[in-house]
C-alpha cells in the first residue's frame, strides 16, 4: 500500500516535494524501480544534472520518506512509497485550498477567465461533470 501523504513536517501538513525532486519521482513513478544511473539517464541530460545532483535528490526524498532504498551490490535500487495519483491528488487538492478557498470551481472559473481553456477543455470538463454527476 503506498502512502497517501508525503513525510510529515511540524504543523504545516506534508512535507512539500521541489521541483527537481519531482523530476526524479516522475522518472521512479515511470521506471517502477531504478538506480541513480538509471534515474540520469531519463533525467540527467535534459536538466544539465550530474549523477551527483541525482544521488543528492534520491538522498533528500528518501529522508522524506516518498522513496525506499535498498543495496544491491554496489549500487542502491530506488522505489517510490507514494503512488502518483496520492501525490498528484495531494498537490491539487494543496493548490485549491491555498489559492482558492478550497473551490475547485473557482479554479476552473480562474482558468475560464485567464482563457488557459481551450474549447476542447471545457467540453471535456463538461463531459466529466456529467459523468461524475450521474
Amino acid at each position: 500500500m503506498s502512502k497517501s501523504v508525503l513525510g510529515k513536517s511540524s504543523n504545516s501538513g506534508p512535507e512539500r516535494i521541489s521541483e527537481a525532486e519531482h523530476a526524479v519521482m516522475e522518472a521512479l513513478w515511470d521506471r517502477g524501480t531504478a538506480t541513480a544511473s538509471d534515474v540520469c539517464d531519463t533525467v540527467c541530460e535534459a536538466r544539465g544534472w550530474s549523477l551527483a545532483t541525482v544521488k543528492t535528490l534520491l538522498s533528500r526524498l528518501v529522508q522524506k520518506g516518498v522513496i525506499e532504498t535498498r543495496p544491491d551490490g554496489r549500487r542502491f535500487i530506488y522505489s517510490p512509497l507514494i503512488a502518483r495519483s496520492d501525490y498528484v491528488g495531494g498537490e491539487s487538492r494543496r493548490l485549491v485550498d491555498r489559492l482558492f478557498g478550497g473551490r475547485a470551481a473557482s479554479l476552473v472559473a480562474h482558468l475560464a477567465e485567464i482563457e488557459a481553456l481551450t474549447e476542447d477543455d471545457l467540453s471535456e470538463i463538461e463531459a466529466l461533470l456529467k459523468e461524475y454527476k450521474s
